[in-house]
């Protein structure tokens, strides 16, 4: 789980010194706040990662990608030249990691479960992108690789804190070259220092971590008379939900049960999704079958009420196909994954994006997943608030924020929430001017009585 992510001159960002994230991250505002920059800089980082090029230093993307933002100059706040990009993250890792001192198999040089990454990057002097330090950090050492001068293509690998030194191999003092991608430490180093070997554990880490990272974009697929499946297993649901007929299937043929609870029955995947679709009160019943049998091409079937008939989704409101894949990735993904969420409320009727949140909040808690959610909602963040007032979840679980355009760029505040659900920092016009619609309105209906005749 990631807990806490920093960030400067990223879009319309100009410092985002420590954010706390939770097991559900919330983030709120009007339009063209920079809420949605947030997810796209975890989204740019995933599929730099994921990249089959190791000398691309970011991977801004295309139309096919988690994300399309163009290139560097496009993200860097202000379009400046040459521009500089800087973020970190800190996470927990599932497992303690363990490094074993390479002079000594049974000694611990170091053991711990929580890691930090900090990159900082930018063009080098011929409009190139490169990095100018990354690090590595654990509670009581950290390890750089800082660029030497300006412009230069040569590296400097160090250490910090007690009772570990870098040891340079015999015969090899040259200068270590740039880093793989943004965050890699290159091959040479392990073979020009002796003990270097257990970088590759926390470059593996941090790759992990965004293995783990699934996405789920706004504008989701429209839904379909029919489906074909060819036996596929897809990863996620796809940017646009247009795999979650296949997840469904694919869950239903290995056999997998998610567990609802402490000593509740083990349900299917279909299972699960219909039950939600029932207590939102969208439907009945939900039931993927073939056409015909041993066919390969597949109806999303429901009912409405008890005593409707059966239907194929498309014939139903467009509601449930856009939650359908939003229920889905929740309770897909595997245990302890980060789902980032943006706007699922869309095309939801108020009631059913209040009871979202307690989908969330049901997969937090029986699924060990972490959820970023960027929402306009006010029905999901009131029913947020009140599952801290009923104890449901507790305000550490949560991490909720305003982000709102100011005069030079994006600014993020967080919402202090009490034991009782209340927010006590509420920014003005939070979600509009309520009072001032009542005020308005009343004042209308007064000019009007007085024009009407008696």
């Amino acid at each position: 789980m990631i807990t806490e992510l920093s960030f400067a001159n990223f879009k319309s960002w100009e410092s985002v010194p420590a954010m706390r994230l939770a097991p559900i991250t919330g983030l709120f505002g009007t339009n063209s706040s920079g809420k949605t920059s947030i997810l796209q800089l975890l989204l740019m980082l995933k599929q730099t990662i994921e990249s089959t090029d190791r000398a691309q230093v970011l991977e801004f993307g295309d139309e096919k990608s988690l994300t399309n933002l163009g290139s560097f100059r496009d993200v860097v706040r202000g379009h400046v030249r040459p521009g500089t990009l800087e973020f970190a993250l800190q996470w927990n890792l599932a497992e303690q990691l363990k490094v074993t001192n390479p002079e000594n198999n049974t000694q611990t040089l170091f053991s711990t479960q929580a890691l930090k990454f900090a990159c900082s990057l930018g063009e080098n002097g011929s409009e190139r992108l490169a990095v100018s330090s990354l690090e590595y950090a654990l509670p009581d050492h950290s390890f750089r690789l800082v660029r030497k001068g300006q412009s230069g293509s040569k590296y400097e690998l160090s250490s910090e804190g007690d009772g570990f030194r870098f040891v340079r191999t015999q015969g090899r003092a040259w200068d270590v070259p740039a880093p793989v991608k943004f965050y890699g430490f290159p091959d040479q180093v392990y073979a020009y220092y002796q003990n270097a070997g257990f970088l590759s554990q926390l470059q593996l880490a941090f790759e992990e971590l965004f293995s783990q990272v699934y996405y789920l974009g706004p504008l989701r697929e429209f839904p379909q008379r029919y489906y074909a499946w060819t036996g596929s297993e897809p990863v996620d649901m796809g940017r646009r939900g247009e795999r979650v007929v296949d997840a469904l299937l694919s869950a239903r043929a290995r056999g997998a049960h998610i567990s609802p609870g402490y000593r509740k029955k083990r349900l299917t995947l279909e299972e699960r999704v219909a039950r939600w679709l029932q207590e939102l009160g969208l439907i009945h019943s939900f039931s993927v079958q073939p056409v015909a049998q041993d066919s390969s091409i597949y109806q999303v079937v429901v009912q409405k009420t008890p005593a409707s008939a059966k239907v194929v989704i498309t014939d139903v409101g467009f509601g449930v196909s856009q939650i359908l894949p939003v229920l889905a990735l929740c309770y897909y993904a595997p245990e302890g994954s980060i789902i980032l969420l943006e706007q699922p409320e869309i095309h939801l009727h108020p009631s059913v994006q209040s009871g979202l949140a307690d989908v969330l909040i049901d997969a937090v808690k029986n699924r060990k997943v972490q959820i970023i959610v960027e929402s306009h909602s006010e029905h999901l963040l009131r029913r947020l608030q009140r599952r801290v007032a009923d104890q449901t979840v507790s305000p550490e679980e949560t991490a909720l924020y305003f982000c709102e355009a100011v005069a030079d760029g994006s600014k993020l505040t967080a919402l202090d929430v009490d034991l009782f659900g209340n927010i006590t920092n509420w920014p003005k016009d939070f979600f509009g001017d309520d009072f001032g619609e009542m005020a308005a309105m009343t004042t209308a209906a007064m000019q009007r009585k007085k024009v009407l005749p008696e």
